[in-house]
């Protein structure tokens, strides 16, 4: 009998699907993937929201609808106050600081003449042209080296100095710190031949109590001078500083501050001293003193001299002016100093302590 023989089934592992049917397949499960994520990303806040409603809606049994509307509300209550606030801020005009009349700029000095400030129109006149040429400070002269005083003033031994027609001292004040100007005024300080007829004490003398010219006769030219010897001379132009000071000049320029241009045997001043360039310095340097304490804090003053006199000594100071003592020092100069010139006089003035020196030009805005 013969064997049966068992026959080996082969398998084979094929795929039925062509090449083109995988791809396709392939791109059908991407767009599916595709979109399910898109349904979910739409899908997920109204989701969310409707989880968050229903937890604390449900759960916590608050009242979302009133507390949204309360919070828009006071959105927009906190919107329109910080809008009128900006509003208000933009309308409102930023306050000006107030001049400060005592500062010392290190600017432009102008002189204003005084018997031309006789009413509110030309005094705004005069200061807005200053102001468009540049000047810091207005120089009014209050009391001038003849001895006139051009304001009403109520110091006893300037009774017979005011002038006719006196100006309105402190209107010109005012009016100049309006239009953005230092008012400063200038007194002349020993140069006065009138003032001593009035408080002979004040005066240099010759022969007992008569007054010392510095010419012959009056007839002639001479004139009588302040002495700065005497005390009584030193505090009248301390009141009249003060005087002008409480119409609103916080600077005050004095010239002047010297003695007669000779020295003369007749010459009586009362000390001794005046005769001697040595005791003419002292006693100037003495005087300024006087009134830089008295004034401290409530006037910047400054003394003024010609640009002549702080080069050299001289016997109307006894020394050059640079050097006698004074905080603040202005040099007049009817021409502009050269850079040497002006630079070497600044030196010898900070070397003897001038704390600072202004040079004006005298023929400047005119």
């Amino acid at each position: 009998m013969a064997k049966y023989k068992r026959q080996k089934v082969k398998h084979y592992h094929r795929s039925f699907y062509s090449r083109e049917m995988r791809v396709k397949r392939g791109i059908g499960i991407a767009v599916l993937v595709v979109a399910v994520l898109a349904a979910a990303w739409f899908a997920a806040p109204h989701v969310l929201d409707w989880a968050t409603h229903t937890w604390y809606t449900v759960v916590k049994d608050r009242d979302l609808e009133a507390e949204s509307a309360s919070r828009a509300e006071a959105a927009a209550s906190s919107a329109a106050a910080s809008s009128a606030a900006a509003s208000q801020a933009a309308s409102e005009p930023e306050e000006e600081k107030p001049l400060d009349g005592k500062a010392i700029t290190g600017g432009s000095w102008a002189e204003l003449d005084v018997t031309a400030l006789t009413d509110e129109a030309a005094i705004r006149a005069a200061a807005r042209q200053l102001k468009q040429q540049g000047a810091d400070y207005a120089l009014v002269t209050l009391k001038d080296a003849a001895g006139t005083v051009y304001y009403a003033s109520g110091v006893a031994a300037a009774a017979q100095s005011i002038t006719e027609n006196p100006v309105d001292a402190a209107n010109i004040a005012a009016i100049l710190r309006e239009e953005g100007i230092i008012p400063a005024a200038q007194l002349a300080a020993f140069t006065d031949p009138v003032s001593v007829y009035t408080d002979r004490s004040m005066g240099v003398h010759y022969d007992g109590n008569s007054l010392w010219l510095d010419n012959v006769s009056a007839a002639k030219g001479g004139k009588a001078w302040m002495n700065p010897f005497a005390a009584s001379a030193v505090q009248y132009v301390g009141d009249l500083i003060e005087e002008v000071q409480g119409m609103g000049y916080e600077q005050v320029v004095l010239t002047g501050v010297q003695f007669p241009n000779i020295i003369t045997r007749k010459q009586d001043f009362g000390a001794s001293g005046g005769k001697s360039r040595e005791g003419r310095a002292a006693q100037l340097t003495a005087d300024i003193a006087a009134w830089q304490t008295r004034f401290a804090g409530s006037v910047t003053l400054w003394v003024s001299y010609p640009d002549a006199l702080c080069t050299a000594a001289t016997d109307a100071l006894g020394t050059t002016g640079t050097s006698l003592g004074m905080e603040n020092l202005l040099v007049t100069s009817s021409t502009a100093l050269d850079a040497d010139s002006r630079a070497a006089l600044e030196q010898a003035a900070a070397d003897a302590g001038v704390k600072h020196v202004v040079v004006h030009d005298t023929a400047a805005f005119r």
